[in-house]
């Protein structure tokens, strides 16, 4: 079985290409924190896994994903190689993905909008009392 699960935060905005037949890919990669016993303390460091989303997956993660935002990703490792310009072989690992999501919480991307105990939000001009109410 090969399935991979990693939940690590984007080191930078992913990267999106379109294919000439029109197939969207978006690479982004984790930092996954990973805890390393040392004599006297723990020390942090991470590991950076590179991600490779496809279709609709791509588009989801270039429309929602930012920089430093948490992520989960399942998916499946896979390898390969190519030659450089200088003809040296290089060798690649990626997470193929096959699911992914947001591991914050709203809360915890942006303080949400509260009002003070005596005050009211404000209602958009022209919106329905009925809008979004579930009963209605």
């Amino acid at each position: 079985m090969n399935t991979a699960i990693i939940m690590g935060r984007l080191t930078k905005e992913p990267a999106i290409t379109t294919t000439q037949s029109g197939l969207h890919i978006a690479r982004y990669t984790l930092a996954v924190d990973r805890k390393v016993k040392q004599e006297k303390e723990n020390q942090q460091t991470a590991d950076f896994i590179p991600c490779v989303a496809f279709d609709k997956a791509a588009e989801f993660a270039g429309k929602y994903f930012h920089q430093g935002m948490r992520v989960l990703v399942e998916g499946r490792i896979q390898t390969g190689s190519y030659k450089d310009r200088e003809g040296r072989t290089v060798y690649t690992t990626d997470v193929i993905v096959s699911s992914q999501e947001f591991a914050d919480g709203k809360r915890d991307q942006a303080p949400a909008q509260t009002p003070a105990p005596d005050e009211f939000l404000s209602v958009p001009e022209g919106a329905d009392e009925t809008d979004g109410l579930p009963f209605a």
